[in-house]
């Protein structure tokens, strides 16, 4: 008689997980497939809206397709709902979406809806309209369709969904010695937030606003925070933290003005007004990236030259 081989250990079950694709259209069905594979792998049954690999233009559908498909995964029985990416569209019919069908499915069915970027006007609108907590934190395309996933992404994901993630921190050499902000934990793109200035969907939050954004030249990222700043949204906050700014080029024009230098002129600023600005956040559109419970309530706090963002379980 032989011994029977030994038999691998199923990963925990960790539900049903919905991909849907309410802004951009997906350049690349392949690292959908892989993202399938990797999130399987984790524990998750996996299923694609139908419309997820769809194209209007650079759309994922139309409009119409679009909203429908969010509502699609509202009324499923999905335990996440994970954006496949970002891109353009969602600005477009967040006036079309049943923000009381979101609201049931988020705090009655507890569905933990994630993603970055563009996704940022959804969360935004979402959070204004109902109060709903949702994540900031990877996509399928980018995060989970690369052949290699980066381990702190998983990881804050996963403790963030399994309701175990209680705090994060990062490395900061510049928040102020005491600091202790308190408040609603908020933002995404910096593109989006200061888009939806004016709008009923531009949360009236005095609390932690988080901000990151890719390809915009700093100039374009101190002019869109000016007119945060003239808005008065950054002066009623506890604390602004910045994530990561990417893939833009300076020029010889620039003549040495760079993202440190806007930086620097906007804590200026902010520093009458009490509103401390920190930078290093590990979230953007970077391969490492924290999964963050947009909407909860949060305490920001400085300890050696680590700054600290502690919350309570926003997702159980």
């Amino acid at each position: 008689m032989t011994d029977s081989p030994p038999t691998q250990t199923p990963p925990t079950s960790r539900g049903l997980l919905r991909l849907l694709s309410p802004s951009g259209a997906v350049p690349d069905a392949q690292r959908i497939a892989r993202a399938q594979a990797h999130l399987q792998a984790l524990g998750f049954r996996v299923e694609l809206d139908p419309q997820a690999l769809g194209r209007v233009q650079r759309f994922a559908g139309t409009d119409t397709q679009r909203v429908q498909a969010v509502h699609r995964a509202a009324r499923s029985k999905a335990h996440v709902v994970m954006a496949t990416r970002g891109g353009y569209g969602l600005s477009r019919i967040l006036p079309r979406l049943d923000y009381a069908l979101l609201h049931e499915a988020v705090t009655q069915r507890r569905q933990f809806w994630v993603g970055h970027s563009d996704f940022t006007a959804l969360q935004l609108a979402m959070l204004a309209q109902t109060g709903a907590v949702t994540h900031s934190g990877p996509m399928a395309a980018f995060d989970f369709g690369s052949d290699k996933l980066d381990e702190i992404t998983v990881d804050s994901f996963l403790d963030a969904h399994d309701g175990s993630q209680e705090a994060v921190g990062f490395a900061c050499s510049d928040a102020p010695r005491g600091l202790d902000a308190r408040g609603v934990l908020w933002g995404g793109n910096l593109s989006l937030v200061a888009s939806l200035i004016g709008t009923a969907y531009l949360p009236r939050v005095r609390g932690v606003l988080f901000l990151e954004d890719v390809t915009e030249h700093p100039y374009c990222i101190e002019r869109m925070l000016i007119q945060l700043l003239q808005a008065g949204v950054l002066q009623r906050q506890k604390a602004v933290v910045l994530g990561a700014f990417t893939d833009y080029k300076l020029t010889p024009h620039d003549a040495g003005f760079d993202l440190n230098s806007a930086v620097a002129w906007l804590r200026g600023q902010l520093k009458p007004h009490g509103v401390p600005l920190i930078t290093g956040l590990p979230f953007g559109h970077v391969r490492t990236k924290l999964t963050l419970p947009h909407g909860a309530r949060c305490r920001l706090v400085r300890d050696g030259s680590e700054a600290f963002l502690v919350f309570a379980h926003a997702h159980g």
